[in-house]
C-alpha cells in the first residue's frame, strides 16, 4: 500500500479504528519520520480523542480511557527501551486483556510479544510517500481488507 501524504496516514488510522477492538495489538514499525505516530493519531482521533495525541517517546506509554476515547488504548513507544527486561515494568501483558495496544518500535522486544499483532511496516520512498506492508495474523484476517483506505 502507498501512503502519499500525512493525510493518508491519518486516514488509515481512522479506518483501523473502525475495526480495532480491545485485546488487539497494532505494531507500527519503520524509521524515524515514517508516519507511525500519524497512523496512531488518526486512530485515536477516530476513537474520539479531541486533541492531537502527543508522541509517547518520552512517556513510553500514553494511556487513553473512556470517555476520552471509545475504549481503553495504550499508545506505546519502545524507541528508548534498551533492555527487553524493562518492558515487564510497562504492564503491557495486563493491558492486553482490556485495551488496544498501539506499539511503535515493536522490534525493540522479541517477536513473542507480538505473535498476534497486526504488524504494519513503513518505508520512506524517494518521492516522499510511505510504502506500507502488513503482516496480518489470523485474528485480523476478516478485518484487514475492510480497513484499507
Amino acid at each position: 500500500m502507498r501512503l502519499a501524504s500525512p493525510e493518508d496516514s491519518l486516514a488509515l488510522g481512522a479506518r483501523l479504528a473502525e475495526v480495532a477492538r480491545p485485546g488487539d495489538v497494532i505494531a507500527l514499525s519503520g524509521p524515524l519520520g515514517a508516519g507511525k505516530t500519524s497512523i496512531a493519531r488518526g486512530l485515536l482521533a477516530a476513537l474520539g480523542l479531541e486533541e492531537e495525541a502527543p508522541s509517547p517517546s518520552f512517556a513510553i506509554v500514553q494511556p487513553y480511557a473512556p470517555p476520552e476515547v471509545r475504549f481503553p488504548v495504550l499508545h506505546v513507544d519502545l524507541y528508548r527501551i534498551e533492555d527487553p527486561e524493562e518492558a515487564g515494568e510497562l504492564g503491557l501483558d495486563d493491558a492486553r486483556h482490556d485495551s488496544l495496544l498501539l506499539v511503535e518500535w515493536p522490534e525493540r522486544l522479541s517477536d513473542h510479544w507480538w505473535h498476534d499483532a497486526l504488524w504494519l511496516s513503513l518505508e520512506l520512498t524517494p518521492d516522499g510517500a510511505r510504502a506500507l506492508t502488513a503482516k496480518v495474523p489470523a485474528a485480523w484476517k476478516d478485518r484487514w481488507p475492510q480497513s484499507l483506505p
